[in-house]
C-alpha cells in the first residue's frame, strides 16, 4: 500500500466494500448496523440484500474501525475487504441503510457469484495479465464513467447502466473468439458479478481486478501501473487521481455528469444549471427551477451556510456502487 497519510486523525478514511454472500436475514441487520453507523458519526450507504452487503462510506480513523470491526463480528463477514481512501472533508450528507433485491443490479436472477465466479486477480498481477495481446480487457463501468478514466487499452461495453451489459455480450462477445477476458470496475462488485453471468454464457477463461482500480490505485504505484485518467467515485469527491486524492472533476447538478475543467470552460457551462452534457435538451421550466436552486445556494454561501438540497450522489445509481 504506497498511501501514507492514513495516520492523520483529522483526515476522513472513505471506505468501499462488498461481499457475495448469503443472507437470509438481511432485513433484520439493517436497523442495528444504521444505528452502529450513527453512533460513531458515520455517513454514507450500504445496501443489504439476500445475495451480500454493498457500501461505501465515511468517518474518521476510529469510527471506521468500529463500524468495520462491528461488521466483521458477523461470521459471514469475517473476511469482509474494503478499499480506503482520504479526503479532508465529509463526502456524504447523511447516513442510509436501504434494503434490495441485488447488491449491484444486474437484472438476472440466475447470475449467482456465490457459485460460479472468473478468477480474481491481485492488483499486483493485473498490469501483465492485461497486457498479454490475447486478453480481451473489458470495463464494465458505464461511458460516463470509461470516458474520464480507465486502463490502457480497455473496451467500453458504452451501456449506462450495468443492466445493459448481458446485451453487450449478446451482441459483441463470442466464446469461441474472445477465449481470454479480463474485467474490471470501480470496486470490484460489477466486474466479479460480470465473471459470473460470463462463466454461465460459456466463457470459459476469465478474470476480474481484486478489489477493482481503487484497490489497484491503492497497491501499486502511480509511475508503475497502467491507469489512465481520473476514476469516478460516488461521493462528493466526483473522481480521483492515480494517487486516490480529490480529482479535477466536477458534478454538473442538472444532469449529473462528471465535468472536466474543459467542460467548466465551455458557454454551455452555467455553474449549477447546465454542462455541454445537457445545455441543449433544458426545458425553460427545468432551467428556471436550478436557476433558483442556484441563487438559494449563493444566499446560502453569504451567510456562511450550507444549501444541502439533494445531493448529487445520492441522486446516482447506487447498483453502481
Amino acid at each position: 500500500m504506497h498511501i501514507e497519510n492514513s495516520s492523520n486523525a483529522k483526515v476522513i478514511v472513505v471506505t468501499a466494500f462488498y461481499k457475495f454472500v448469503h443472507l437470509p436475514d438481511y432485513r433484520d441487520l439493517r436497523s442495528p448496523l444504521l444505528e452502529t453507523c450513527r453512533k460513531n458519526c458515520i455517513k454514507g450507504t450500504v445496501l443489504l440484500a439476500e445475495e451480500g452487503i454493498n457500501g461505501t462510506i465515511a468517518g474518521t480513523r476510529v469510527d471506521m474501525d468500529n463500524v468495520l470491526r462491528y461488521l466483521r463480528q458477523d461470521a459471514r463477514l469475517a473476511d469482509l475487504e474494503h478499499k480506503e481512501s482520504f479526503i479532508d472533508t465529509m463526502p456524504f450528507y447523511r447516513m442510509k441503510v436501504k434494503l434490495k433485491k441485488e447488491i449491484v443490479t444486474m437484472g438476472v436472477p440466475a447470475v449467482d457469484p456465490k457459485r460460479r465466479v472468473g478468477v480474481r486477480v491481485d492488483p499486483r498481477q493485473w498490469n501483465a495479465l492485461i497486457s498479454d495481446p490475447e486478453v480481451l480487457v473489458i470495463d464494465t463501468r458505464n461511458q460516463y464513467e470509461y470516458d474520464i478514466g480507465t486502463f490502457r487499452n480497455a473496451v467500453s461495453p458504452r451501456t449506462s447502466s450495468f443492466r445493459e451489459f448481458p446485451a453487450f455480450v449478446r451482441d459483441q462477445l463470442d466464446p469461441e473468439k474472445h477465449a481470454k477476458i479480463a474485467m474490471f470496475c470501480t470496486g470490484g462488485i460489477r466486474c466479479e458479478k460480470a465473471t459470473s453471468y460470463l462463466k454461465g454464457q460459456g466463457y470459459a477463461e476469465v478474470y476480474h481486478l481484486r478489489g477493482g482500480i481503487l484497490k489497484y490505485l491503492e497497491e501499486v504505484r502511480p509511475e508503475e501501473n497502467l491507469w489512465q485518467g481520473e476514476c469516478f467515485v460516488f461521493d462528493g469527491r466526483v473522481a480521483v487521481d492515480q494517487k486516490l486524492e480529490r480529482g479535477s472533476h466536477e458534478m454538473c447538478y442538472a444532469c449529473r455528469m462528471p465535468l472536466s475543467p474543459e467542460d467548466r470552460n465551455s458557454t454551455a457551462y452555467a455553474t449549477g444549471i447546465s454542462c455541454p452534457h445537457c445545455h441543449a435538451t433544458l426545458t425553460e421550466e427545468k432551467r428556471a427551477r436550478l436557476q433558483e436552486r442556484q441563487h438559494q445556494v449563493e444566499l446560502a454561501r453569504l451567510r456562511n451556510e450550507q444549501h444541502i438540497g439533494v445531493p448529487i450522489v445520492e441522486k446516482k445509481n447506487r447498483a453502481n456502487l
